[in-house]
């Protein structure tokens, strides 16, 4: 307080100009420190949008169907060949290939999805994701059941809704 002079026309001049600069000074700094904040919010907003995203393609992938099948057939085409062939060759009768690749194109999407599933879910749909891709590869078929149900609790978790009702 003892630098403020109010005396003389300069002196006025002079505090008000000195206190407009230090102001001036001090909102943009405070400018600086929120853009950096917003911008640091708007990165983890899109990353957080982004694996919510990847979480619910691969939700509706894993859980899509509304069969109550959630299993899935880890044979490739050349297994299911391979199959006919040796049965062709035993002499027993055999069950025509499938017309449709269905079951490789979901087995394919269930692949990506549990890899989406194994990079992006929490622990415990990490755990559930690498169990069936290990039984992916092992041959067993792959029952996405529980790892459904996680994905859809964490999704209407994430989005605020209320947890889905058990009737």
């Amino acid at each position: 307080m003892r630098n403020l002079d109010f005396t003389s026309w300069q002196g006025l001049l002079s505090t008000l100009l000195g206190l407009a600069l230090i102001t001036l000074i001090g909102v943009g700094i405070r400018l600086l420190v929120m853009q950096t904040i917003q911008q640091r919010r708007a990165r983890e907003n899109r990353q957080i949008n982004e694996r919510l995203r990847t979480l619910i393609a691969a939700y509706k992938t894993l859980g899509g169907s509304f069969t109550g099948n959630l299993a899935v057939d880890p044979r490739h085409l050349r297994d299911l060949r391979r199959d006919e062939e040796s049965a062709a060759e035993g002499g027993q009768p055999t069950a025509p290939l499938p017309a449709g690749d269905r079951a490789r194109r979901m087995r394919d999407a269930t692949e990506a999805a549990l890899s989406d599933v194994i990079l992006l879910g929490t622990e415990e749909q990490v755990r559930l994701a690498a169990g069936a891709a290990s039984d992916l590869v092992a041959g067993r078929p792959v029952h996405t059941a529980e790892l459904v149900v996680s994905l859809r609790e964490f999704i209407r978790r994430v989005l605020d809704l209320e947890p889905v009702p058990a009737q």
